[in-house]
């Protein structure tokens, strides 16, 4: 492998995106499947080799449409299920999704046939990890949840596990000497600081420490290198992953303004209006090409006067 830094000068794809973390991670190299196992080893605690991907739509190699799947499901060589992902903007919700996807996971393997028994269901992991947001109570940025009863301390010992990763935790990681980091916060302080400038040192620590960090840097800057529509990232990203949320932000102000026309006009049909007022509002801003904030921005002024 090629020895990888990242210069003061670099101005890497962020990783945080759903579709290029996936992009990394799924590339049919040697590289960025050394990568994944090594990600994935290092969040669950013991090392584990990534053998297959499941089959995506699009295809893996097929760089702008990623954003269709976000998550990367897939099986260790010991038989393992691992779906993992990266959740740029988490909803408020998020801990319950995980739960429930966490629960397909587990619940979707075959186990039909006479030669198979509960005993042969493998271990589930769903990794998520969080790149903005708290979502847990303490400062610990690394948690992993299992069946457990709280009142006896009395673990079910299940074979399904939900692990998260919030990278607006590691302020005081960061500031660690890299040598005495582990594998587990090598990664989180990559994939949360890889763009900031200010931590481009420790990057490039972390990278020549961490091989499989320097796999991921590698097969990063041949994305970029390649990635001739990079430009276009950003207005796919607004309007194929963002739509929903900003429906949503719509939603909620559409309601408000519902509530008040719903007065003079009747609470029903005012809430419906709008609704759907508040919903094209947003799409027409999305194809306009504003960035994010101006769409925030303008649509609360809209509103507003």
């Amino acid at each position: 492998m090629a020895k990888v830094f990242f210069t003061d000068d670099d101005d890497p794809i962020d990783i945080r995106y759903d579709n290029v973390f996936k992009a990394v991670f799924t590339r049919p190299s040697s590289a960025s499947r050394g990568a994944l196992s090594r990600l994935v080893s290092a969040f669950i605690g013991r090392d584990v080799f990534i053998e297959s991907i499941a089959a995506n739509e699009p295809p893996i190699d097929n760089l702008r449409d990623r954003q269709i799947r976000f998550d990367i499901n897939c099986r260790s060589a010991s038989g393992e299920m691992v779906n993992v992902e990266m959740s740029l903007n988490p909803a408020p919700y998020e801990p319950i999704r995980i739960e429930y996807y966490a629960g397909m996971l587990f619940t979707g393997q075959d186990i039909k046939g006479t030669e198979y028994d509960y005993d042969s269901l493998k271990q589930a992991y769903q990794i998520t990890i969080l790149a903005k947001g708290y979502f847990f109570r303490d400062e610990e940025y690394y948690h992993t949840f299992e069946f457990y009863d709280p009142i006896n301390r009395v673990s079910l010992d299940g074979k399904s596990r939900i692990i998260t990763i919030e990278l607006s935790k590691l302020d005081k990681i960061v500031e660690k000497p890299a040598d005495t980091m582990t594998s587990r916060e090598n990664w989180a302080v990559f994939l949360g600081y890889l763009t900031d400038k200010g931590k481009r040192n420790k990057i490039n620590e972390i990278v020549k420490n961490e091989e499989g960090v320097a796999m991921a840097s590698e097969v990063l800057q041949i994305i970029g290198k390649d990635w001739e529509e990079r430009c276009r990232l950003v207005s796919e990203l607004k309007y194929e992953l963002d739509l929903q949320s900003y429906k949503a932000y719509a939603r909620k102000q559409g309601l408000k303004e519902g509530r008040e026309e719903g007065r003079e006009e009747g609470r029903e049909q005012g809430l419906k209006e709008g609704v759907q007022e508040g919903e094209q509002r947003i799409i027409n801003l999305l194809k306009s090409g504003k960035t994010p904030e101006e769409i925030i921005r303008d649509y609360e002024n809209s509103i507003n006067h």
